[in-house]
């Protein structure tokens, strides 16, 4: 599938922003719950690679967000 189609067709897009959210949130229960610290910058690393696809939408059709 093309990105374009992906962030252009609204349904879809939401539907993958939720499931973003939902990873999200289960990494922040994960980093919640783990005392090991290469795991919690693991899972920090993780939650910022997550938050960035949000922005995708803005990145593929050139806003300045």
């Amino acid at each position: 599938m093309n990105l374009k189609q992906l962030v252009n067709d609204k349904p879809l897009w939401d539907n993958f922003v939720e499931y973003l959210d939902d990873a999200i949130s289960k990494n922040h229960t994960a980093l919640e719950q783990s005392d090991n610290h290469v795991v919690i910058h693991r899972l920090q690393g993780a939650i910022g690679a997550l938050r960035r696809l949000k922005y995708l939408r803005e990145e593929m059709n050139g806003s300045d967000g």
